[in-house]
């Protein structure tokens, strides 16, 4: 059993986006829409795009790496992978399993996390679970999309708000005296109402055939003011349910990663919490919804850039299609 003083840290980050940058204005070529448009209704400015032949478990093997040499520990001491994406290279074997072989890592515990934005959150938890349990000592978590490569390019609503990426940490067991790292995380779903963020086609229920391609079922599809709602209430809510249950208030929060979806959520989630937007990291003007790959990059970004410091309390919080959501509490060490 785990004592009192084991804590489980975050002690490398890494993060990739393709050097492709699609600015509003390379969208509005090709698309009916403008960078006023855009810039409006989301905040978004540009967007990364991977190239053709650049896959899911390509950028995430690339942040990986970053973040096992930022924790400055040999690869060979990571015993566990997960992998958080809604858009893997194929439906199996697992984009954890590709990653696991392209860092050279044999008979290491791997998996995939479906559970689209809020993967990345959810896989921190379940982590920090199964190094607590003892049974593993170092864990690569990452988080990669792909979603360029299920964007309909008709649907100017959805299309421009969407870019490429991938996110990643290393996190450790350890002893320590005080509670440290991850000091709890809370998740949830809601799968009563499936279309309002969703991709129909290509699994079971939408096998791929000529009518389904036909109908562009296998791209992403969205009731943008309904997840709009929702994610307003359920990220300031299990925000708030984190906050209270680890004993602190939002006046204590040093900084607050949120997924980059939309900057009028987050602005929203800062007037829930009742503080300032100088908390919030924020990277969505230049890299737009990368989906569960946001919070990971957010956060490399945020620690390379200073603005994580030892003894810092981290808020990441993160909502996605299902529904899901997803919120853990972090005293930086």
């Amino acid at each position: 059993m785990p004592s009192h003083s084991q804590s489980v840290t975050i002690i490398g980050t890494g993060s990739y986006a393709p050097t492709n940058i699609v600015t509003n204005d390379d969208m509005a070529k090709f698309v009916d829409t403008s960078d006023e448009w855009i810039r409006s209704r989301s905040g978004i400015g540009a967007r990364h795009f991977a190239a053709k032949d650049e896959t899911t478990s390509d950028m995430a093997c690339i942040a990986g790496k970053r973040a096992i040499e930022a924790a400055g520990i040999d690869r060979s001491k990571i015993d566990l992978i997960i992998v958080a994406t809604m858009t893997p290279d194929m439906p199996f074997p697992s984009t954890a399993c590709l990653v696991q072989s392209k860092l050279g890592l044999p008979n290491v515990t791997t998996f995939d996390m479906q559970a689209a934005c809020s993967g990345f959150v959810y896989g921190l938890s379940v982590a920090n679970s199964m190094l607590l349990s003892g049974n593993f000592k170092n864990a690569l978590v990452i988080g990669a999309e792909k979603m360029s490569g299920i964007l309909d390019f008709e649907d100017r609503t959805t299309c421009v708000l969407f870019g490429d990426g991938a996110g990643a940490a290393v996190l450790t067991a350890t002893e320590t005296a005080d509670k440290v790292g991850i000091l709890g995380a809370i998740g949830g779903a809601d799968g009563s109402a499936p279309s309002l963020l969703q991709q129909p086609g290509g699994g079971s229920a939408m096998p791929a055939t000529n009518e389904s391609i036909a109908g562009r079922q296998h791209f992403l599809k969205m009731n943008g003011k309904e997840i709009f709602k929702s994610a307003v209430r359920v990220m300031g809510q299990t925000s708030t349910d984190i906050i209270e249950q680890m004993g602190y208030t939002p006046e204590d929060l040093n900084l607050v990663i949120p997924h980059q979806a939309n900057m009028r959520i987050i602005e929203s989630l800062a007037k829930r919490l009742a503080i300032p937007m100088e908390k919030f990291h924020n990277n969505l003007d230049r890299y737009g919804n990368t989906s569960a790959a946001s919070v990971p990059i957010a956060l490399d970004e945020a620690y390379r850039a200073g603005r994580i410091q030892s003894g810092d309390l981290v808020l990441l919080v993160a909502f996605g299609a299902g529904l899901t959501w997803a919120s853990t509490l972090i005293k930086w060490q």
